[in-house]
């Protein structure tokens, strides 16, 4: 194993608490000169501010090793869907979309709708705006900023983007286009990033599907940590991880032998 894709959310911290022996991790990483990239779906917040709360952990990283939905839905649109974009995104984020013509609140002709972490935005309204206007011809494409179906907030569980996604496609019949995880463009993404082959990267996070099930299909291995979301029922579903490690803080321990 040469390369590692590493989730943020659930492997290197829990809300706002890093995970014991995560910044020794990254460190070690960086010393040893091991290729990595973090990989999150995170779509609440832009790459500076993650880079900034990491920073508050004593993990010290830059924006160009992480990849986000944001910054892979800029780069498509920008080619594959050009004209003004319906945003379904925290206002935080918006610098990410910089290149992109962003629709105004009252269009009902937009190329594309994105939908994201619109967290407690999501009304009737706003759900039934974005269905209006997948309904317009020409249809609009539709944009998954990953299809993850919930997250551990502070406060318990909480849904995440794939619920909406889901309504949405149905009701209007399109297919999203989704970019993030668990979709296999997202990990090819990050292994054209690294300059590395899928048989030689490790992907560690504590999703199951969205992680592991997600690299897998992409042909990474894949590790599940034993945080964030994980629950003892996920060893025994379809997706096996090829590894199983109790916290991120056991990786250097267990690399040489991966």
């Amino acid at each position: 194993m040469t390369a590692l894709l590493i989730d943020l959310d659930g492997v290197l911290y829990e809300t706002d608490e890093p995970i014991a022996g995560a910044s020794a991790t990254i460190q070690w990483l960086q010393e040893n000169d091991v290729p990595h990239l973090f990989l999150t779906n995170t779509t609440s917040r832009p790459r500076t501010a993650i880079v900034g709360k990491l920073a508050g952990m004593g993990i010290d990283v830059t924006a160009a090793k992480i990849l986000t939905p944001l910054v892979a839905a800029a780069e498509w649109l920008s080619t594959n869907a050009q004209g003004p974009a319906a945003l379904f995104v925290t206002p935080a984020t918006l610098e990410e979309f910089e290149s992109i013509d962003i629709a105004a609140a009252d269009d009902m002709r937009v190329a594309s709708v994105v939908v994201g972490d619109f967290g407690e935005r999501w009304s009737f309204a706003e759900l039934n705006r974005a269905f209006r206007l997948l309904m317009n011809e020409p249809q609009p494409v539709l944009v998954a900023l990953g299809m993850t179906r919930y997250w551990k907030a502070e406060d318990g569980l909480r849904l995440d983007t794939a619920p909406f996604v889901v309504a949405l496609a149905h009701a209007s019949g399109v297919e999203p286009i989704v970019l993030g995880k668990p979709a296999r463009p997202f990990f090819e993404t990050a292994l054209a990033m690294l300059g590395a082959a899928p048989g030689e990267t490790l992907m560690v996070g504590d999703d199951i599907n969205g992680d592991v099930g997600g690299a897998l299909s992409a042909g990474i291995r894949g590790a599940l940590v034993r945080t964030g979301k994980f629950r003892p029922e996920d060893l025994d579903g379809d997706v096996r991880p090829d590894y199983v490690l109790d916290s991120i803080a056991d990786l250097p321990q267990h690399w040489s032998s991966m």
